[in-house]
């Protein structure tokens, strides 16, 4: 026994060894008899870039019989452990973090006996700076300076010469760097010993024969658990277990159903203990018979039973004991009330033990075990729970976040009983405060500062286990900067067109963007508008839009700003000529592409035959890009072939637009045929395509009308000579390597059975895999492979062939494998209300995740109605943001994002809501009173009282243009009242609306007043005011110029 427990130990110091590279080659190793009880760990995990920061519970004990005991896989464990320092660990990272768990402290069994002096705990974290360490027992820091038996190497506490008495405990191991502190999960520290029995003589025990009897154990004291045996007279004869004799393992009794002659003799309890190996035998128990009989036959008595209640955690192996006395010897059956024995159930030791291995919560339930014999029966009844670990549903992700914003951290365990949630900050208990709240694992914090800044952890736990979760948060703090490619642009653009001009700083808090045009404050309209990005979008460009434009970006650290030169051209125009021409096979001709641009733009040009790019350097000599002009392009098509008849495109591409227009070239066979013949030949056809025919008589007076069409008739058949254009990849999903091209058109197949064959073969490999594709429609081909990672490169060509034979292969081009459908969820979606139809929906989106989206899809539904009535939209490319209009107001909107592309969709993100804006108020301004003087109109209005259900009056807006204007002026005011300046000639149209959160409201009734540079005028919105030169009017401008008191 003793050789096959050293192999363990050898071992498994080997397999320690090999995990770290064979370092400290040269260190002795000595071997101690000490038991690990080994936690699930997150060590294999420290090369993750997201920093996992996550442990477990410990696994499930193997036996119900000893509730006390936290035994889990076992492993042996070598003293090399102590010395060692792996760099292993570390990450090359370029920005710093909090500590993060690489190794957390397991438990351990020391045994008293053991020749090897010292123990060693053992932790180890990551960060950036490195980690310190500091340990508790029992929730109280150890002081290192306190006892010299305590030591620190690295983050592994050293315990020589351990003590039960001093050092059995809880130990927990606390990691802290600059960023904070984190906590690692209790390892429990035990001994293992086994005493001895009390030297006391045993007294006899005598029994009838025929009778039932229990003979005692009384173990001594030990740790952990110990098996029990019995010694028959003189070691090693063992009592055998059978119907009539059974060995309790809870209890260690020997009980023996019914006695014969042969059970006489002496009884020697053995024990031993499961860690150490020891072994002590206690003293004699003397077995006789008495001489008055035998005894009569009676009905079972169950002596020893499991308990009332077993509790067991799921997967563990469960052992049930039910054994009774008896004459005649009671037989044992089982039972599940209400239900039946699971299939994987084994009865042991003649039935007296019902084991179950693995056991699940559905084995839970009440069982029943019965003893019976011709006498008579009884039985007991226990009930069977199953517990099981925390398991984490919903983990902590670091955060990082602006001064002020709030933190939302939910961690979400599964577990039976189920658990409940505590939460630390830099491993110390987190208290309630006025900005902080915690509910069933929900971390609220309001208005976070910096002072939340550090590191947290949550706890899930029940009567069985706790798992810990930690995160960093760390508070932002920052002026706004803008990346390099922002500071400076220039944008061309044609009229009418919209501007897009992007302002972006990063800082924190979010900076408030400002936009200015020269030195005057960028004012928005209906045309002018700045996005909730901070973007300037400006709509229908004009002349009048071109200059620099600065935006700003602040917050309470500092500011920034870009600047942004936009100017406005005229649109392009194009024109090309000859639009239709009819050539002779051999002739040539010039296309004439002519651009009309603005001066200060470059031009170039882009020809095309039937959509695809012309090769000049790979048409025979046939075509020639000609350049005279800067504002012009010719194309000489010289030796004109039938292949090159068709549309040609000639393509513009300035700096700030593209047009592109198209001309048709058709080709006739050459008029070589005299007048005295009655056939000809026509050569260069194309293969296996139908062709018709028509004669036309020329002479030195002109040409006559064109015969009727021939039949049609088709060319012989060839091998295919046109390989597929734009062979690409396309989305698919994971393992999918997507090919596709553009197919053959019909005239240049050359024959029936015209198909493609695609070969293809992972870069830089030597051997083509060819597929078939049959059908000469086909655009693509889809090959899978589960064993191909995503985006990786293939080296693919698409050949062609028909019934003559196989034609040759594009060029091969490099496509990559499916990334599949996005895995990653959105995250930080925040949904904003705008206005009263309109919400602000954004999101960012994890760019590490596999499958790259091509957009996202926003779905929203009103706040009573189900799930499945949501509409959708769907954006497109990068963004992170977008308005959902046409909303009801004073609404309560429910928002999901997720992700998708070509393969699919992403996971949605959590739920946020939103509710809409109260609509404007519905009451106009009235009552309005003016008076004018000069160049100015002093105007005043009753104020607008909303309704309950309309927006608050934020301000109000007057809105004045010249008679036969289109584009109002604008005047701003919090107060019912406005100074509006009329500095032309000229009639003035004004009218009034109230603004609100929920956007403008009803405008005024209009009022018009001329301009005029004389006295003052006074009036109210009732009087209609036109000025004249009739004498009339004269004489009443006469009197209302008399001077007047302010109204």
């Amino acid at each position: 026994m003793a050789s096959s427990w050293k192999l363990i130990l050898f071992l498994s110091v080997t397999g320690c060894l090999s995990e770290y590279s064979g370092t400290l080659p040269s260190l002795s190793t000595s071997y101690a008899t000490l038991l690990r009880i080994k936690k699930s760990s997150s060590s294999s995990l420290y090369g993750s870039k997201t920093r996992p920061r996550y442990s477990s519970p410990p696994l499930g004990t193997l036996s119900v019989s000893s509730p006390n005991w936290r035994g889990a896989a076992q492993h042996y464990y070598s003293p090399i452990n102590l010395y060692h320092s792996s760099d292993a660990f570390k990450q090359d990272e370029s920005v710093d973090y909090g500590p993060v768990f690489v190794q957390e402290p397991d438990d351990i069994i020391f045994p008293t006996d053991s020749d090897e002096k010292k123990l060693a705990l053992n932790c180890e974290a990551r960060g950036s700076p490195v980690p310190n360490y500091r340990w508790l027992r029992n929730g109280t820091e150890i002081d290192l300076e306190s006892d010299y038996r305590y030591s620190l190497i690295d983050g592994a506490f050293i315990i020589s010469n351990p003590s039960e008495a001093k050092d059995s405990g809880h130990y927990q191991c606390l990691a802290a760097n600059t960023f904070g502190s984190i906590l690692s999960r209790e390892a429990v520290l035990q001994f293992a010993y086994l005493g001895n029995f009390s030297g006391r003589t045993r007294s006899a025990v005598s029994v009838r024969e025929g009778q039932g009897v229990v003979l005692m154990c009384s173990p001594p004291p030990h740790s952990p658990e110990i098996v029990y045996s019995w010694v028959f007279n003189e070691f090693p004869s063992f009592v055998a277990e059978d119907s009539r004799r059974f060995i309790s393992q809870e209890t260690g009794n020997l009980y023996i159903s019914k006695v014969q002659t042969s059970d006489v003799g002496s009884y020697i309890c053995l024990v031993k203990n499961t860690v150490t190996n020891a072994r002590v035998l206690s003293p004699p128990t003397p077995l006789t018979l008495r001489n008055d009989g035998v005894m009569g036959e009676y009905e079972p008595k169950i002596e020893v039973h499991f308990p009332f209640t077993v509790v067991a955690a799921k997967g563990t192996t469960v052992k049930m004991e039910c054994f009774a006395l008896g004459n005649p010897v009671p037989t044992i059956t089982w039972m599940k009330v209400n239900g039946y024995i699971p299939g994987k159930a084994r009865l042991r030791k003649s039935q007296a033990i019902l084991e179950i291995p693995n056991v699940q919560l559905d084995d839970a339930g009440i069982y029943e075990c019965r003893a019976e014999n011709s006498r008579g029966k009884t039985s007991f009844r226990g009930q069977l729970q199953v517990y099981t670990y925390p398991h984490w549903v919903a983990k902590l992700n670091d955060t990082q976040l602006d001064s002020g914003s709030p933190l939302r951290w939910e961690c979400k365990a599964t577990g039976k009983p189920r658990p409940t949630y505590r939460w630390l900050k830099n491993g110390v208990p987190l208290l309630l405060q006025s900005r902080v709240e915690m509910v069933n694992g929900v971390l609220m914090i309001h208005n976070v500062n910096q002072s939340d800044a550090g590191m947290y952890q949550c706890l899930a736990e029940n009567k069985y286990g706790a798992i810990y979760g930690s995160a960093e948060l760390k508070i932002l703090a920052s002026a706004p900067t803008f990346t390099l490619n922002q500071l400076k642009k220039t944008i061309i653009i044609t009229k009418d067109q919209e501007i897009i001009i992007e302002c972006k700083p990063q800082g924190s808090p979010k900076p408030t963007i400002t936009w200015k045009k020269g030195d005057k404050a960028v004012r928005e309209n209906k045309r002018i508008a700045i996005l909730p990005d901070g973007s300037l979008r400006i709509l229908n460009a004009s002349k009048s839009d071109e200059g620099e434009y600065v935006c700003q970006g602040e917050n309470v650290f500092g500011s920034a700003e870009i600047i942004a030169s936009v100017s406005v051209k005229e649109p392009t125009r194009i024109e090309l000529t000859p639009k239709r021409t009819e050539l002779t096979v051999g002739e040539s001709v010039v296309l004439n592409c002519k651009a009309i641009h603005d001066a200060s733009l470059d031009v170039t040009f882009y020809w095309t035959l039937k959509g695809q790019p012309i090769d000049f350097e790979k048409e025979g000599g046939h075509f020639e890009s000609i350049r005279v002009q800067a504002s012009s392009a010719d194309l000489m098509i010289r030796n004109i072939l039938l292949m090159h008849a068709g549309r040609y495109g000639c393509r513009v591409q300035t700096t700030a637009d593209s047009v592109s227009d198209e001309a048709e070239l058709l080709v006739r066979v050459p008029e070589i045929i005299t007048g005295d013949m009655e056939s000809a030949m026509a050569v260069d056809l194309n293969p296996w395509v139908e062709y018709e025919f028509r004669v036309v008589a020329t002479n030195p007076i002109g040409t006559g009308d064109p015969s009727t069409p021939s039949r049609m008739i088709r060319t012989n058949e060839a091998v295919p000579k046109t390989t597929p254009t734009n062979v690409r990849g396309r989305s698919g999903r994971r393992h999918e390597l997507v090919i596709a091209w553009e197919p053959v058109s019909e005239e240049f197949q050359n024959g029936e059975g015209f198909g493609y064959i695609v070969a293809f073969r992972p870069n830089g490999t030597r051997g083509w895999k060819e597929k078939m594709v049959t059908s000469s429609e086909a655009s693509k081909f889809i090959y899978r492979d589960e064993s191909v990672p995503p985006l990786t490169p293939f080296e693919v060509k698409v050949g062609v062939y028909n019934n003559k034979g196989d034609g040759p292969f594009s060029q091969i081009v490099v496509i990559c494998s499916a990334e599949g459908e996005p895995t990653a969820a959105p995250t930080d979606v925040k949904a904003t209300s705008v206005s009263v139809s309109e919400i602000l929906v954004a999101w960012k989106h994890i760019k590490e995740s596999l499958g790259r989206p091509q957009g996202f899809e926003i779905g929203y539904r009103k706040d009573m109605e189900q799930e499945d009535a949501a509409e959708t939209i769907k954006t497109r490319g990068n963004e992170s943001s977008v308005i959902l209009t046409g909303l009801e107001g004073n609404t309560l909107y429910h928002f999901t994002v997720r992700a998708y592309n070509g393969a699919g969709y992403g996971p949605p993100s959590s739920e946020v809501s939103a509710t809409t804006k109260k609509s404007p108020p519905s009451q106009a301004p009235n009552n309005l009173r003016w008076e004018q003087q000069g160049s100015q109109l002093s105007l005043d209005w009753e104020p607008v009282r909303p309704l309950a259900n309309e927006s608050e009056v934020m301000g109000y807006k007057v809105f004045y243009r010249q008679e036969g204007h289109s584009n109002s002026q604008i005047i701003e005011t919090q107060k019912p009242q406005a100074v509006v300046p009329l500095p032309d000639a000229g009639v003035y149209i004004i009218e009034v609306r109230a603004c609100s959160e929920g956007g403008d409201g009803t405008a005024s009734s209009q009022i018009r007043v001329s301009s005029y540079s004389g006295g003052k005028i006074t009036s109210a919105q009732s009087t209609l005011h036109t000025l004249s030169t009739s004498s009339s009017s004269v004489t009443l401008l006469l009197a209302l110029m008399i001077p007047s008191t302010s109204w």
